[in-house]
């Protein structure tokens, strides 16, 4: 998929499944999965939704996350083509079903759900995510994490440790950073929208102040040459992620006076903080009047 139009994309599906159901569902069949090689046995899978991480060795395959249920047959057949080993464990970044949304198909087919404690709490009650006014029903069974951890857990497989640990309140309650260790590879889910403004879910626990907080933890534990897996948008670095949370600080510190000012959302998106990040990260699908919200909205909290 040209990556160009791969935001476009992504953000007509996300809002497409996430808001309400006057906006088309897209034609799975037109959707293909683009594999990259990042690392020695690690790919990216992108397609629609979330990217997602590859682990394929001799011990089997590891996915992080899995975008949605009807491009399950698509990404199982992308990954038979990197591996003839079968898809052993599956672990979610977050709730949000353009991340989890196969996982009743990969649970049934007997590949082991793993996530954080928030993302099992959440998939199993279903909730509404105010930025997009829809109310997300509670997931099957076969679609909760089996095993669920507190702060970190690793897998010793292919060769390597693949150990994922959780960040305070930041995208969600929920979020993990999955690092590749010996590769030098980190999976950051949507902590890290590359390119483009983030969709925080204030919902859900999410907060501006833990997204600039997830971004500098990150960039403290890695370093010129880790290969950086996006939530959305193309494969990254460490300069790239920096420039991110250099954004995220630039919005907040534009909005917060507002806010304590008593601004309300009105006059707050009316002066047009993010003015000067617009023409560089205004080219997804959280527009600058969004993303103004979203910022005051966690603020606000």
């Amino acid at each position: 998929m040209n990556r160009c139009l791969y935001p476009a994309l992504a953000g007509a599906v996300l809002v497409a499944t996430l808001s309400q159901p006057v906006y088309a569902q897209p034609d799975w069949s037109q959707v293909e999965i683009k594999t990259t090689k990042v690392a020695a046995g690690i790919f990216i899978l992108e397609g629609a939704g979330g990217n997602i991480g590859v682990s394929a060795g001799d011990d089997g395959v590891v996915l992080i996350d899995d975008q949605f249920a009807p491009l399950s047959d698509k990404i199982r057949a992308a990954v038979a083509k990197v591996s003839d080993q079968p898809i052993r464990f599956l672990l979610n970044t977050h709730w949000h079903s353009d991340h989890t949304g196969g996982n009743e198909n990969f649970g049934q087919a007997d590949t082991l759900l793993v996530a954080h404690d928030n993302v099992r709490k959440r998939l199993k009650a279903g909730g509404l995510v105010d930025f997009f006014q829809t109310d997300n029903p509670p997931a099957p069974d076969a679609a909760l994490p089996v095993v669920t951890f507190d702060q970190s857990v690793t897998f010793h497989l292919n060769g390597g440790e693949i150990h994922a640990f959780h960040v305070p309140p930041a995208h969600t309650d929920g979020d993990s950073v999955i690092h590749f260790r010996g590769s030098n590879v980190v999976h950051m889910g949507d902590l890290y929208f590359n390119g483009m403004y983030p969709f925080i879910d204030y919902s859900s626990g999410g907060s501006i102040d833990g997204m600039i907080a997830a971004a500098d933890k990150v960039l403290a534990m890695i370093d010129g040459d880790t290969r950086i897996i996006p939530g959305h948008g193309p494969l990254s670095n460490r300069e790239e992620l920096a420039a991110y949370a250099e954004m995220l600080r630039g919005v907040r510190a534009a909005v917060a006076p507002l806010v304590e000012a008593g601004k309300s959302l009105e006059e707050v998106i009316a002066a047009k903080p993010t003015a000067a990040f617009d023409e560089t990260w205004a080219k997804g699908f959280i527009p600058a009047d969004g993303f103004t919200k979203i910022v005051y909205n966690t603020l606000k909290q």
